[in-house]
């Protein structure tokens, strides 16, 4: 693989910094962008030490057509909280994510009342070894894809959220193969005259890890590992080198991720996949039927706004202490104001949107669902701790517009109906359960096939 253009560069100290040839152009930028300096005083109050850290940057910068979209990435020599029993680590963040500049280069200037940017930047804590001199280079490129991913699809990171990763966060034989992200311990949101920045810290974990954060939520997992020093301690520091879960160091933690699924289910509302679904019903008819819209080689796409109906569907019904509920196909117009950022398909903060009627709704006799392994892994996670306490989950789709939602019958809004369990509204399809009985037949049938590829659900409740 053809290596990123970056180069390593010793910090240099605000009153240095100059702004660069296209903010010149401007006129009106500062000679230290506003954004940029909010991030590095927070940076000099907990490092004050370290006014130059050693710095990643792209020589290319993404706005002028560059691959990275992150500007800088500096690395900091923490020596950890030895009252707390937090070790010493490398402490990495990233500039890029947020609004550094205010003039539009990068993100669209919306005002300080908002979040800057995406609303966030990225830190990560790495165990530093015995001699080790110089924080290795390597999490620049995982922050740097990661930021990639924010920048293509535009999905936020919230707390809690889990990256399926899929292999050694360093290239190396490690076992921590997987990122949650939660708050990072020290640094504390920054407002900039460009909206709020707060600071999200990835999290190495083991694929067993992750595993428990689907079934059950990323923040109780995240609390777990903070009371085992070797898998990150208090301030979740990442350690390479790590051999086993927590659940092999201590077998009891594993009693607590099944009591808390048993008795709060998963906040995992749902997870982008690679998804198909069709219609077994009828033969298709024509170019807006579920088989021409989801199985075809060009999927149909859908409008902005339905898009961001399906979006909402993650965010209602969520509060365990309130009434799960989707959002309603009504009849209001379309805004023609420029669509906002997409939250996490894996949060509970995704934004509300206005859906708009424009596609028909049909109910469905009996339909067939594709999933990939990773996805059907996550099929009893969606029974066992979504539909059984009363709430629902969507996977939509990685490629095209495609989604298929399980909803509860307790879930309101819903366009499928214990009358008819199967409906679609163009390539969004909705499956109703029963009641809790059925649904748990149901479970039992499907329990099976966990690691199965494809799975089919005729009219079976």
């Amino acid at each position: 693989m053809k290596p990123r253009v970056t180069r390593f560069i010793r910090g240099r100290g605000m009153d240095e910094v100059r702004p660069t040839s296209g903010a010149q152009a401007h006129g009106l930028v500062p000679l230290f962008p506003p954004g940029l300096q909010a991030i590095y005083g927070e940076c000099r109050r907990l490092y004050p030490e370290q006014a130059n850290p050693l710095q990643v940057t792209a020589i290319v910068k993404y706005w002028l057509g560059g691959p990275d979209p992150l500007d800088y990435i500096s690395m900091y020599r923490n020596v950890g909280c030895p009252a707390q029993d937090v070790q010493e680590h490398w402490h990495y963040v990233s500039f890029g994510l947020s609004d550094l500049y205010g003039d539009n280069r990068v993100h669209e200037f919306t005002g300080p009342d908002g979040p800057s940017g995406f609303g966030f930047e990225l830190t990560f804590r790495l165990k530093r070894e015995v001699g080790e001199t110089a924080p290795p280079t390597w999490p620049a490129e995982l922050m740097q894809g990661l930021a990639r991913y924010v920048f293509q699809s535009e999905n936020t990171f919230c707390s809690g959220d889990h990256v399926s990763w899929h292999s050694p966060l360093d290239n190396s034989e490690s076992r921590i193969q997987h990122m949650l992200l939660t708050e990072d311990p020290q640094m504390q949101p920054v407002q900039t005259p460009f909206g709020t920045v707060s600071f999200l810290q990835i999290v190495g974990v083991c694929t067993e890890e992750l595993q428990a954060a689907q079934q059950w939520n990323g923040q109780g997992i995240l609390e777990l590992m903070r009371g085992v020093r070797v898998a990150g301690g208090p301030w979740l520091i990442t350690d390479m080198r790590r051999g086993e879960t927590i659940f092999e160091i201590d077998p009891q933690l594993q009693e607590r991720v099944d009591q808390g699924i048993e008795t709060e289910g998963s906040n995992l509302s749902g997870v982008s996949a690679k998804c198909v679904w069709d219609d077994l019903s009828r033969p298709p008819e024509d170019e807006e039927d579920s088989r021409s819209i989801c199985i075809g080689s060009q999927p149909r796409r859908l409008s902005d706004k339905d898009t961001e109906q399906i979006r909402e569907t993650l965010r209602k019904g969520l509060e365990f202490n309130s009434k799960a509920a989707l959002p309603p196909i009504n009849s209001q117009k379309q805004s023609h104001e420029r669509p906002s950022r997409k939250d996490s398909l894996e949060s509970e903060s995704s934004a509300a949107i206005v859906p708009h009627e424009l596609v028909r709704t049909r109910q469905l006799e009996s339909v067939h669902l594709k999933f990939n392994q990773e996805s059907g892994t996550l099929l009893p996670l969606c029974l066992r701790g979504r539909l059984l306490h009363g709430r629902h989950f969507t996977y939509k789709s990685i490629n095209g517009d495609t989604a298929i939602t399980f909803v509860s019958t307790g879930v309101e809004g819903a366009f499928a109906t214990e009358e008819h369990p199967y409906a679609a509204h163009g390539p969004w399809l909705q499956q109703t359960s029963l009641d809790s009985e059925r649904l748990s037949e149901l479970i039992d049938t499907l329990f099976p096939l966990w690691l199965a590829s494809t799975v089919s659900l005729k009219k079976i409740i």
